[in-house]
């Protein structure tokens, strides 16, 4: 059968045009099995075709080939900070609450107690070791 458009995708442009559409179909593929996205999204993948008649004998034809995918974006998140101010220089700092719960402490993956912040209770308790000695409210003079 003879045909009258010999016109086959995955060949265009010595398979320009084939190649475009796998690089895509990678990204959507990746798009899809990336746990940061919303599973039930849609993806799409667009492949626009532009015929380009030449202006003088209308039987020379440009066709240009763009390949396109929109992806499902990256889904948000939300954490929990706390700020505050060094009474003593008035600097301000602020760290992520890592326990959920400001003050708390809990355990890691590693079976590791830490802080609400993230620091091993271990290092904090060796910081203040070293500042000094506890004071005992209890033991003091009230006026």
């Amino acid at each position: 059968m003879n045909k009258l458009i010999d016109l086959n995708l995955a060949k265009i442009a010595d398979g320009a045009l084939q190649e475009q559409v796998l690089l895509e179909a990678k990204k959507v593929f990746a798009n899809i099995l990336d746990p940061n996205t919303t599973v039930s999204a849609k993806r799409t993948m667009t492949i626009k075709l532009t015929f380009e008649p030449d202006a003088d004998d209308r039987q020379d034809i440009k066709l240009r080939f763009d390949v396109a995918s929109k992806l499902a974006p990256l889904d948000g998140g939300v954490t929990k900070l706390r700020a505050g101010r060094d009474i003593d220089t008035g600097l301000i700092g602020a760290a992520e609450i890592k326990s959920g719960i400001p003050g708390q402490t809990y355990i890691d993956d590693n079976g590791d107690l830490r802080t609400d912040t993230g620091k091993k209770v271990e290092e904090v308790e060796a910081e203040t070791a070293n500042e000094g000695k506890v004071i005992n409210l209890q033991k003091a003079k009230r006026g």
